[in-house]
């Protein structure tokens, strides 16, 4: 094996493991009296799951501020050191915090506060679904179309 391929294999690893970190804390929320109302909570819980691993984890499975950065950046959203920063104490609820757990992301997309990563991410994946919609073949024009 060369070493691209050992890299991939320990990205590949680690990657799995997160995702078993970020399982089990999915259970812990399904089980979560807390949450009991919540409709469709499994299949949110596996759509934030998805969303979460797309950002650049660091290698204990949170998402630092490059992450964030990075994240943003893909979705055509650059953002000042200072806002980054401003968006993650208000996921983890502390200007302490230099990363954001899944915990803490669960918390901010289930919780009831509109914090601005939410936002983005919910309107990135309403905008997502709508090129998807608009990507189909065009509809037929009828009379009522035409100028």
């Amino acid at each position: 094996l060369d070493s691209q391929h050992k890299v991939k294999l320990a990205y590949g690893f680690l990657k799995s493991q997160q995702e078993e970190k970020l399982n089990s804390i999915n259970e812990a929320f399904l089980s979560d009296s807390k949450f009991a109302d919540e409709e469709d909570l499994a299949t949110k819980l596996d759509m934030f799951k998805q969303k979460y691993m797309e950002f650049d984890l660091n290698d204990k499975g949170d998402i630092d501020m490059m992450g964030l950065k990075r994240m943003l950046e893909k979705l055509g959203l650059a953002k000042t050191h200072l806002e980054l920063k401003k968006m993650m104490s208000e996921v983890a609820g502390g200007p302490s915090k230099d990363t954001i757990s899944y915990h803490d992301f669960l918390n901010m997309m289930l919780g009831k506060r509109n914090a601005i990563l939410k936002l983005i991410l919910m309107f990135e994946g309403m905008g997502k679904e709508q090129e998807q919609k608009d990507a189909g073949p065009p509809s037929r024009k009828t009379f009522a179309d035409l100028p």
